[in-house]
């Protein structure tokens, strides 16, 4: 998940944001109370000063750094009043669902509104009697033509709330501060009773500030953990980004009203979750963990040139996220297995066995570039919509096209070239990213991306060749030679077992629905579709999972099976030939039985071990 435009102007100027004001550029003010958090709401003062004749537009984002997709934030604010600077009543109007028009101001407008917010995640707003977490897009209006100006808020908080967030606080920790709209909206911030975690790794301050109902000792281990990737991630690019105010904020909620995400930001990262810290739940987590932090290089100052600027109005579409984001999943589960969190088998299991399958048995990949499937997102990031589609056969997130095709460019760069992942990286960071803090960002494009990886290679030929099948087109990498050369077998989860192929949600009645049908699947082969009602299998009711996996086991693939169905045009009985499992799982050779030679474990090794000093 991405955003960020952060002015060149700005970037050159930013030592200076803070410490001088802004002539003629009276800050935008905000004040969030929560006097009726138990339901859910927050009370918002935004105050607009010195502002020129006419009327001001006021606007709610339409868009959300990080996110893709619309979501019309301005659908959760009610009670909108405005006032000049004596107190009076101003006329406001709605030119538009998104915004409001205030008039007849006396250069001062108090707009006031409530908020609603009850989805704690990285995109929304979530307030209650135990915290609010802020996605600053979904929670603060702002006003058209006062981008640029610095913005300062200021928390009513209930006793014993704190506040986390990347915003900078004045010297009373009373006021926040951000020096423009994009940083400010790029601020998520929690509020409530913070457990505070910090450290200090290069010259920088690393801090978690956590809500969780677990142990300390349960944070400590896990902040342990989040140490070894921070140095993980660092050991890829060199060292840490120079973070603008020498700090990086994890702003975690882990408390159960909780949904799951994460959300890179330019100085810190939103984690919310429902898991606990402990067991497979603090793995879970830690997970999220790393990838929004490698983030951190890749996508907030490693940016591609089609998400510049960020546009708060509109959808912003991007054909570069199977490099920012997927690319992005490829290293934070690498970034685990380095750390050793994972082991060997552990990282096959959690991590290659779900990046090969999807990409070798999804009908996805076999038809659309990872290119094509970075100009979706705008429709599947997130994205709320009625009507039925047909992804099951026509995409593959880029997270997952992504890091398949990063996990074969680096196999690759290993066996052939004698480099890897990492000094590509590392080299695009050089070029596109380190600077940014000191000079104007240089944004990078597609062809960007290919000339660097010739560069790497020194070999330009077969830097356009991969981009020419993998990149642009959709030509799929040959994950059995390449994985080979590290001891690890690709092969069939569930050799020998008949399959259906099919989702199937079960019916009281002991039937079975079909869900989407994928493309050469047997259901699909015999005409059937989504919504179709499955009754019999070879006269047996498919009453749950286990009666149909039963049934299966008693057959073998290629058998002809009588299913008995009530489709659109009425009940009819067709043939169906099962087919064998597709499934498929990456396994070290010592799992599967075979040798693991001295040079495979030294490839092996190289790949996987960790790199941090």
């Amino acid at each position: 998940m991405i955003m960020r435009k952060f002015a060149a102007l700005w970037l050159l100027a930013l030592p200076l944001a803070f410490s001088q004001p802004v002539q003629a550029q009276a800050p935008v003010q905000y004040k969030l109370a929560f006097p009726n958090a138990v339901h859910h709401e927050a009370r918002i003062i935004a105050t607009f000063k010195e502002l020129p004749a006419g009327p001001l537009q006021v606007r709610m984002a339409r868009s959300s750094p990080g996110r893709y997709a619309l979501h019309e934030f301005a659908k959760n604010v009610y009670d909108v009043q405005a006032t000049d600077a004596k107190g009076k009543t101003l006329t406001v109007s709605r030119p538009d669902p998104y915004g409001w028009t205030v008039a007849g101001h006396d250069g001062t407008v108090i707009f006031t509104y409530t908020l609603f917010g009850d989805r704690t995640d990285g995109t929304y707003a979530g307030i209650d009697a135990r915290h609010a977490h802020l996605n600053i897009p979904a929670t603060l209006a702002y006003a058209q033509g006062l981008e640029q100006r610095p913005a300062q808020v200021t928390f009513v908080l209930p006793q014993g709330w704190a506040v986390a967030s990347q915003l900078r606080p004045d010297a009373t920790n009373e006021v926040w501060m951000a020096p423009n709209l994009q940083y400010l909206m790029d601020s998520p911030t929690s509020l409530g009773p913070q457990q505070v975690r910090s450290w200090q790794e290069q010259g920088k301050t690393i801090e978690m500030q956590v809500l969780h109902e677990g142990t300390p000792a349960e944070l400590d281990a896990y902040v342990a953990q989040t140490k070894k990737v921070v140095k993980e991630a660092a050991a890829i690019f060199g060292g840490l980004p120079d973070y603008d105010f020498g700090r990086y904020t994890f702003v975690a909620n882990y408390l159960p009203q909780t949904s799951s995400d994460g959300m890179e930001h330019r100085n810190s990262t939103s984690l919310t979750s429902n898991r606990p810290l402990r067991g497979s739940g603090a793995l879970d987590n830690l997970g999220t963990v790393s990838h929004e932090f490698f983030h951190s290089w890749n996508v907030e100052r490693l940016r591609p040139q089609d998400l510049e600027p960020f546009d708060f109005q509109r959808a912003n579409m991007s054909s570069n996220l199977w490099f920012a984001e997927g690319f992005t999943q490829y290293y934070g589960e690498l970034l685990l297995r380095r750390a050793g969190v994972y082991t060997d088998e552990q990282y096959c299991q959690e991590a290659l066995s779900g990046i090969v399958d999807a990409m070798l048995t999804m009908p996805g990949p076999k038809r659309y570039s990872p290119v094509q499937m970075s100009q979706q997102a705008p429709f599947v990031d997130a994205a709320a919509a009625i009507d039925p589609n047909n992804r099951s056969n026509t995409y593959l997130s880029y997270y997952y096209i992504g890091a398949g095709n990063a996990l074969a460019l680096d196999l690759e760069l290993r066996q052939r070239f004698k480099t890897d992942l990492d000094t590509y990286m590392r080299t695009l960071w050089q070029q596109h990213g380190a600077q940014q803090n000191y000079a104007p960002a240089k944004p990078y494009t597609l062809r960007d991306l290919q000339q660097v990886l010739g560069e790497v290679t020194k070999d330009t030929t077969f830097a356009g060749q991969f981009f020419r099948q993998h990149i642009t087109g959709h030509e799929l990498p040959n994950y059995e030679a390449l994985l080979a050369p590290a001891g690890l077998l690709m092969r069939r989860a569930q050799a020998g077992q008949a399959s259906l192929e099919a989702r199937l949600q079960f019916n009281p009645d002991s039937s079975a629905t079909l869900g989407s049908t994928l493309l050469g699947s047997p259901f699909y082969l015999a005409g059937l579709d989504r919504e179709d009602v499955v009754l019999k299998l070879d006269g047996q009711k498919p009453t749950n999972a286990k009666t149909v996996q039963t049934f299966l086991s008693t057959h073998k693939p290629g058998d002809v099976i009588q299913v008995q169905v009530r489709a659109r045009d009425g009940v009819r009985t067709v043939p169906i030939t099962l087919q064998e499992n597709s499934d498929l799982a990456v396994v070290p050779y010592e799992q599967a039985g075979r040798p693991l030679s001295k040079t495979q474990k030294k490839f092996r090794a190289a790949w996987l071990s960790g790199k941090a000093k």
